[in-house]
């Protein structure tokens, strides 16, 4: 059986609770598990600390939201924003 869809995202409101709550912890674990094990991408929304991101790192998110990088941008500043 293969789904239709390619990505699994970690709402924020786990995100946000994880360092604080053991089953917030467990939940974003188990997300990113059965992401991995089902072949998808992993997107951690939410994500507003270093620890947060050393977390999702350590667990395997493909790809990382949230303002610890960037406030969310209109099309037109997308185009000026870069990480570098």
């Amino acid at each position: 059986m293969r789904f239709p869809v390619r990505t699994l995202k970690i709402d924020r409101s786990f995100v946000h609770e994880m360092e604080r709550s053991r089953e917030a912890a467990t939940i974003v674990r188990a997300i990113a598990s059965l992401a991995h094990s089902l072949g998808l991408d992993v997107v951690g929304e939410g994500v507003e600390n270093v620890a947060q991101l050393a977390l999702l790192q350590e667990l395997g998110c493909h790809h990382i939201q949230g303002f610890l990088f960037s406030r969310p941008l209109a099309p037109n500043e997308l185009a000026l924003f870069s990480l570098a």
